[in-house]
């Protein structure tokens, strides 16, 4: 593991009875990085995420985070310092929007003051409204801004890293891409290290610095956007990423169409 590496893997496997999820993976993923995985279901993308913040344990190999071995570490304490967004959203229904943001930083012993300030600073980050939206419920939101508040949750303690499992998946496109934006603005300006799985590809090309292909438990492919859409060696990942290709192409093709 490099001295720069937020998040380290090494010789990872996984195994549920006889079946094995993820296969010797190794990776590295440097402080501020935003890493976006890919690959189909079941190829272990969801399992790799587990692992990083202890909800799953690897069957052999090691797992650190910020250097320290995660089998070694206290699970609730890594938890708490690593934010965690995923596509269900998973907001208590009994608490307000800002409960919902300082369930960590009380967890953690935050005086008041510090709970309502940043409670304050994160709505502003995440472009909700304080009066409108602060005492809300989450059934008194749409899917989009429960995402949002998903999202300030996620960055109530101030981590230094976040973990994000299809967070905008089941969102409408306006509010998909605009939540994308504004999450990669967020990573950028807060010095986030952010590891995402998608199922989108376009969304992976476009969002991320980098881009890890699992398939069949084991990364076949792991470069930046434009290093992989150049990649052939590999036959799934080489149709894999000529899909924002054929995109962009028929989008273009549209365009130039005369009305």
């Amino acid at each position: 593991m490099t001295a720069q590496s937020a998040i380290s893997l090494q010789s990872v496997a996984k195994t549920y009875g006889d079946g094995r999820v993820l296969d010797g993976v190794s990776l590295q993923v440097k402080a501020r990085e935003f890493l976006a995985i890919v690959g189909p279901s079941g190829s272990g993308k969801t399992t790799l995420l587990r692992l990083i913040n202890r909800l799953s344990e690897p069957t052999s190999g090691v797992v650190q985070v910020e250097g320290e071995d995660v089998q070694t570490t206290d699970a609730v304490n890594l938890r708490r310092r690593i934010g965690y967004v995923f596509q269900g959203v998973g907001l208590f229904p009994h608490m307000t929007v800002a409960e919902n943001i300082a369930i960590t930083p009380r967890l953690l012993g935050w005086d008041a003051a510090r709970i309502a300030a940043r409670i304050d600073e994160l709505i502003d980050l995440v472009r909700l409204d304080r009066g409108k939206h602060r005492e809300r419920f989450p059934a008194q939101l749409s899917g989009g801004e429960r995402q949002r508040v998903g999202v300030a949750r996620a960055l109530g303690a101030e981590p230094r890293i976040v973990l994000m499992d299809e967070p905008f998946g089941a969102l409408d496109p306006l509010t998909r891409d605009a939540l994308g934006d504004d999450y990669r603005r967020l990573h950028d300006e807060l010095g986030l290290t952010t590891v995402m799985i998608t199922h989108d590809m376009l969304e992976a090309v476009l969002l991320a610095d980098r881009i890890a292909v699992i398939h069949g438990g084991r990364i076949v492919a792991d470069g930046t956007p434009q290093a992989l859409l150049h990649d052939g060696r590999d036959d799934y990942v080489r149709e894999l990423m000529a899909t924002p290709r054929r995109q962009a192409e028929r989008l273009r093709n549209l365009m130039e169409r005369p009305r």
